[in-house]
């Protein structure tokens, strides 16, 4: 019997809500025609789920996870375990699980990048973007390390999300660890003066204040306050060094 539960899902999808409602239709018209054969049971809910929203903060963020978790042509159970862990704090067990079937039919194809991003510019934010780059991060790190090609999609997703060079650089700082790392979390040269390293942090306090995110839920609460102390953190190295009170 020929399958076109996948094809309808992905043409409603894009009609619903551009490039990022085509793979969500497109997930769940496959996994209504896994459902046809017996293997798994989708209720009428999950369907009415993921009709998709233009501006759906955390199904964005689930397509561009599928991108990064793609870049090494593997995909690992320590990713996996991450992004379960964060959607079951940000949702609850059952939309948890709605959201992980969706992302292994996502990551059975291509994301094109630069639609998706230029579809989550235009609805959301920039410290939303800030946040989804975090979170990304976190998935490619998940395992300890992250590699050349994980790094280089999600530079791509980062330029093409319109975020700022320096705002790149402060979080890859905070995962990628170098000489400079703290300076750049702060957002400063090497050789900025003392003045600036205080004003710096001063700044960088308020922009990643927990509070910003507070409408956000939970996670990304949780998240904001990794990125606080690490500014915390990153300024106390650099007063250490230089002696600074």
């Amino acid at each position: 019997m020929a399958k076109f539960g996948k094809w309808i899902g992905g043409g409603l999808g894009w009609a619903l809500g551009g490039p990022i409602g085509a793979f969500l239709g497109f997930a769940v018209g496959s996994a209504i025609d896994s459902s046809l054969d017996g293997n798994i049971s989708i209720k009428s809910s999950t369907q009415r789920a993921y009709s998709s929203q233009p501006n759906d903060f955390a199904l964005s963020l689930m397509v561009l996870v599928a991108a990064v978790m793609n870049a090494d042509g593997k995909v690992l159970k320590s990713e996996l375990d991450y992004v379960k862990n964060f959607f079951h704090k940000q949702f609850g067990s059952e939309k948890t699980q709605q959201h992980l079937i969706t992302l292994r039919e996502i990551l059975k194809k291509d994301v094109p990048i630069e639609e998706v991003c230029v579809q989550i510019r235009t609805y959301t934010v920039l410290s939303a973007r800030i946040q989804m780059l975090h979170l990304l991060f976190g998935v490619a790190a998940s395992d300890g390390e992250i590699n050349h090609q994980e790094l280089t999609v999600i530079s791509k997703i980062s330029a093409y999300l319109g975020i700022p060079t320096h705002d790149f650089n402060s979080i890859k700082a905070m995962f990628v660890k170098q000489t400079d790392s703290d300076f750049k979390i702060l957002e400063i040269p090497e050789n900025a003066t003392d003045d600036d390293v205080k004003k710096a942090y001063r700044k960088m306090a308020v922009k990643y204040h927990p509070d910003k995110v507070s409408h956000m839920g939970e996670e990304f609460q949780h998240a904001a306050k990794e990125k606080f102390q690490q500014v915390q953190q990153a300024y106390e190295n650099i007063k250490k060094v230089r002696g600074l009170k």
